[in-house]
């Protein structure tokens, strides 16, 4: 059964019939392909007899309407990329919480006006006309916005209601608007007078932009009103020197259930400085730097985010394109939605409600460049089996076993030369790293342990290679690895099409800083840059979790 059959929309004028799909003792395969040039017709998650499917999209992806995009990233044309090139099921569009000058198609308006007026009045608006008339009625869109929490970076932030049926979740554009009222330094006559004397009201009249103090108060904003329809993703964690593992702890403290991700793969991948991260190139700001196109706090094991995780923290990794333009005359900056990064969420149903709670449950693996489309990741005692954002709770001395399964499409959506429709990219996973960490209990705000941004237990248990898989009858590359249970731990996957010593990209197996692109002519840097990017693919599972008794 094709869980392509399955049709949903969050904007029509009659709600389609939602469907999920119970799949036992075979495979579930979800719709869609894993890329424009990929011979494969489905992408899939492997064995499983829960209740859901597997899908994929992007979480962070802009139009013209953040004015820092190209002009010609029109509403249409992201969508058309995202669904019709490169086969995603879902989109979420993440403009940035500003000013915005521009309509959904480009046309420069005459007054700038608040972003979240401009979701309403243009983004949402051109989604329900689309989605209305049967195009893309099959696919998931919704609006995030990118908002510049102050003191720090840029965090997405997802605001959503119940639609007239009851059951969907629809942006919340007047939840938005208040939100960037009370939590960005936009001036107050941007706003309509009449909007901003009901926040007053209701909201009280301080609006808190400038420290990091109001920062948290926009975490408080989001738990008070929107409990369980809203949600956060930290963007490009380490671009800037500005996240302390303090930050990620408060933000999980305050509100597990809506601060759960961060973008531990990050878009702008054809920027020379890949992903944005143009700090300088010195010693000082490696822990500034991607490495594989991974952010450090991921990529690093033993780092940040190995640290959460060993305080039992249900923090997920994802990968987004943050699509801005993908080349222009003279810049490069990302990749088109699902052209290079993708999110692979087991979902119960293919609605916006369904993403989100796909996405906290942490059954979610982030890959670039389609190295594979397919992962089942599982921890099992028996016939007591977890999966990927799972607890597999144990006996002390109880035998574990780790089982990964994972396929690759038969090509990618590399080309050469860049955008010339000349597809010769092959993805072949060289190796998988099977990583492991001890998890102990949560360290206390105020106390020393609240600041380490180390988990020194952390390790790679096993790496395998072709040597140690062998294809199932499913046609997945299978191996399974066996522990003894003698402590809390978690285990997580990542995967490469590199070897362990390539110069330059790897040593003993560890992802290097990513160097700089310094070709001046612009046509051969832009190659340059893609060429960089398809030599080191990566893709990163986010963690079982095994508990003693």
């Amino acid at each position: 059964m094709r869980a392509h059959s399955t049709r949903h929309c969050l904007f029509s004028a009659t709600p389609l019939r939602l469907l999920t799909v119970l799949m036992t003792s075979m495979t579930l395969v979800a719709c869609g392909n894993s890329g424009n040039n990929n011979n494969d017709s489905s992408h899939n998650g492997g064995t499983t007899a829960e209740v859901g499917q597997w899908t994929v999209g992007d979480l962070h992806s802009h139009t013209t309407q953040s004015d820092d995009a190209d002009i010609s990233q029109t509403l249409d044309l992201a969508l058309g990329k995202a669904f019709n090139s490169y086969k995603l099921d879902w989109l979420a569009v993440s403009n940035h919480l500003r000013s915005s000058s521009r309509d959904n198609n480009g046309n420069t308006l005459t007054t700038a006006i608040p972003f979240a007026q401009g979701m309403e009045q243009y983004e949402l608006t051109r989604i329900q006309a689309l989605q209305a008339a049967g195009t893309y009625a099959d696919k998931s869109i919704f609006s995030l916005s990118e908002w510049d929490m102050p003191t720090h970076d840029h965090i997405n932030v997802g605001i959503f209601k119940t639609g007239s049926d009851g059951t969907q979740l629809i942006p919340d554009t007047g939840g938005f608007k208040a939100f960037q009222y009370i939590f960005t330094t936009l001036a107050e006559s941007t706003f309509n007078s009449t909007d901003v004397a009901s926040w007053k009201a209701k909201y009280g009249s301080t609006r808190y932009n400038s420290t990091a103090t109001d920062a948290l108060q926009g975490i408080t904003w989001l738990k008070t009103y929107y409990p369980t329809t809203s949600f956060m993703q930290l963007n490009h964690p380490s671009r800037k020197p500005v996240y302390t593992i303090d930050d990620l702890r408060t933000f999980n403290d305050m509100a597990p259930n809506i601060f759960f991700t961060i973008e531990g793969m990050p878009g702008n991948q054809m920027e020379p400085n890949r992903g944005g991260y143009d700090k300088p190139y010195t010693d000082a700001f490696l822990v500034n730097r991607t490495y594989g196109g991974a952010d450090y706090f991921v990529a690093k094991v033993g780092g940040v985010w190995d640290a959460l995780l060993g305080e039992g923290r249900h923090i997920w990794t994802t990968a987004n394109s943050d699509s801005h333009f993908k080349t222009t005359a003279q810049f490069s900056s990302g990749y088109f939605p699902g052209e290079y990064a993708k999110n692979y969420v087991w979902t119960k149903s293919r609605d916006v409600k369904g993403i989100l709670d796909g996405l906290r449950t942490g059954k979610v693996f982030a890959v670039f460049g389609d190295l594979i489309n397919g992962l089942d990741f599982n921890a099992a005692n028996g016939s007591n089996k977890k999966d990927m954002g799972g607890e597999l709770t144990v006996a002390n001395g109880a035998s574990v076993t780790l089982t990964i399964r994972f396929k690759s499409p038969s090509k990618n959506n590399y080309e050469k030369p860049i955008n010339s429709g000349n597809f010769v990219g092959t993805p072949i996973v060289d190796h998988i790293d099977l990583i492991a960490g001890d998890v102990t209990s949560k360290a206390a705000s105020g106390t020393a342990a609240y600041s380490v941004a180390t988990n020194t237990t952390t390790r790679v248990v096993k790496r395998f290679t072709s040597a140690d898989w062998k294809v199932d009858t499913d046609g997945y590359n299978t191996v399974t690895y066996t522990t003894t249970a003698t402590k809390n731990q978690y285990f997580r996957l990542r995967g490469t099409n590199l070897g362990t010593d390539v110069s330059g990209l790897t040593v003993a197996g560890e992802p290097q800083a990513d160097q700089k692109i310094t070709t001046t002519d612009n046509t051969q840097r832009f190659n340059d840059i893609n060429d960089r990017n398809y030599a080191s693919l990566w893709f990163y599972s986010n963690p079982v979790f095994v508990t003693v008794q």
